[in-house]
């Protein structure tokens, strides 16, 4: 009896110990759910408030901490670099997305930010699933999860757009989801998995881009309910493909015959991403393990209808009113599923968005469109004349002059005064504020923000020598209609950023903070490592 009870005496404080020590007990939440809306401007969040339900975005900023003065890092504002830098904490010149594409400076070839020819697709036979994170150069948040919890975490990205989905999900991701125009499905690649698991081939079977088209595209509300957005039929918005208007109600049931593709540019698109995070969630059994698992999920239907129509139309605001409602759905799921203040989210965007240079030219605002091809040409035509050899510079791609090095070194050409020649003809270009040479950056007569930004945008392997930086409201014209993005200035830097649930205080802040802020914040948050190549900072203010 003795020895028995010295064993019980001794297994008791054991057992104990273990139960205190169990992985469940770690202080983290059971899913960190990461939102990107593609496109989003800080100011959508205020802009159509008063319409918003309580459910979505006004519950994320009611109950969350909202950091209301977050601005992007670098120069290039895009989506590939966007959400990179969310889930790295780091900017191109350590992370090496250098832009959608970009050139590779030895070879002159164009590299696609996740292109990937070794992979194959699945799920379907085209090939769009020729995908991977390969050319990150650095870890993401994802990734130190998986690395912190010795891999047993799960990771999965999804967004229709491949970059959206693949990116943030980063090297050691379970899955990354896409969708595939010429399937009608959610598509990966063999970099993730060699067959699409039951549950996602049993989505794809519900064909539900075609139940969504079938509604046709109508306003949520009566159209002179829409005070913030111009008259629907006007000159800056770009027409709907198939069709001869850009004004809503779009006959969806009738252009989806051709084909689904066109589900990217309604706010459907928001709706089959949402089936599909939930599906994930339920199917993948996310946050009902020992250890936290994370979901980065994407929005891009809000980037294809603003790059259409612009951020002053009626489509643009139609969209975000059914994006808070889709939030809310899935912020509702969530508490159902997990329990309310089980899990943490975050809700940021990739880059904001210019209005139309028309719009803002009649409106008595200087803007413009700035010619690139024309320029392009123009200034290959007189690096011609001086240096006697053609097409010297190869693109103007993410406002960065790319050199033909092959061809320059070839020629024995001196690069330093080709660089001088340059920029010497840009800043005699009408729209061009600046023209930097990236040697010359730190004796160059501009603002110390914009020198920050083009250093951060700058990877030597991808990046162009030379910065361009357009007059503000002046960006390259590609079209008339519609609008786009990709400068430093506010409209495209400046981006929405809420905390919310496990973990975070409710509060507000106006100091400044950076996009490359936002990884470091979930890693204190979650206890781990930051990103390898992270410059950011914790925000101790949304931590409790």
């Amino acid at each position: 009896m003795k020895i028995r009870n010295l064993l019980i005496a001794f297994l008791i404080p054991l057992s104990v110990f273990a139960q205190k020590n169990k992985p469940s007990d770690l202080p983290r939440p059971k899913l960190v759910v990461g939102i990107m809306v593609d496109q989003m401007r800080w100011d959508y969040l205020y802009r159509y408030y008063n319409r918003y339900e309580n459910g979505g975005f006004k519950r994320m900023l009611n109950e969350g901490f909202s950091a209301e003065n977050t601005q992007i890092d670098y120069a290039t504002t895009v989506t590939a670099i966007g959400h990179t830098t969310v889930y790295t904490g780091s900017v191109p010149a350590f992370h090496g997305i250098a832009g959608n594409e970009f050139i590779n400076q030895a070879t002159g070839q164009v590299m696609y930010c996740a292109g990937d020819t070794t992979v194959q697709t699945v799920g379907s036979t085209s090939k769009a699933g020729q995908m991977s994170p390969r050319n990150l150069l650095t870890t993401t948040i994802t990734d130190e999860l998986k690395l912190a919890t010795n891999f047993r975490s799960k990771v999965i990205g999804i967004a229709l757009k491949d970059r959206g989905g693949i990116l943030p999900a980063g090297h050691s991701a379970n899955a990354a989801y896409w969708f595939d125009d010429a399937s009608g499905g959610w598509i990966s690649s063999t970099y993730y998995m060699q067959d699409l698991p039951d549950w996602v081939k049993k989505l794809n079977a519900r064909k539900l881009p075609e139940h969504y088209l079938k509604q046709d595209w109508k306003t949520l509300y009566p159209e002179n309910t829409y005070l913030q957005s111009s008259a629907d039929d006007n000159r800056y918005e770009g027409k709907f493909s198939g069709t001869t208007i850009s004004t809503l109600p779009l006959n969806t049931s009738e252009l989806m015959k051709k084909s689904v593709s066109i589900i990217r540019s309604t706010p459907y698109g928001n709706s089959i991403t949402l089936d599909m995070a939930k599906a994930a969630i339920d199917n993948e059994n996310l946050g009902e393990g020992d250890v936290t698992d994370f979901l980065a999920l994407s929005f891009s239907s809000t980037d294809y209808i603003g790059h259409q129509m612009g951020p002053n139309s009626m489509e643009v605001e139609d969209i975000y009113l059914r994006l808070d409602r889709d939030i809310a759905n899935l912020l509702s799921f969530l508490d159902k599923k997990l329990g309310k203040g089980n899990y943490t989210t975050f809700l940021t965007a990739d880059h904001g968005v210019a209005h139309n240079p028309n719009f803002l030219n009649d409106n008595k605002i200087p803007a413009g469109f700035w010619p690139t091809s024309q320029v392009l040409k123009s200034l290959n035509t007189e690096l011609e004349t001086a240096f006697k050899v053609k097409n010297l510079v190869l693109s103007f791609g993410g406002y960065q002059v790319s050199l033909n090095n092959k061809l320059i070194a070839s020629e024995k050409l001196n690069e330093t005064e080709i660089r001088k020649a340059a920029v010497n003809f840009l800043k005699t270009q009408p729209g061009v504020a600046f023209a930097i040479d990236i040697d010359q950056i730190q004796t160059a007569a501009i603002p110390q923000l914009l020198k920050e930004r083009i250093v951060n945008a700058y990877n030597r392997e991808r990046s162009g020598v030379i910065q361009i930086i357009l007059k503000p409201g002046y960006y390259s014209g590609y079209s008339a209609t519609g609008a786009t993005h990709g400068s430093w200035n506010p409209y495209d830097s400046h981006i929405p950023l809420v905390f919310m649930g496990w973990g975070i205080n409710h509060g507000k802040s106006y100091s400044p903070t950076g996009m490359t802020d936002i990884a470091a914040t979930l890693a204190a948050l979650l206890r781990i490592q930051m990103p390898n190549g992270s410059i950011g900072k914790p925000i101790g203010e949304a931590i409790k």
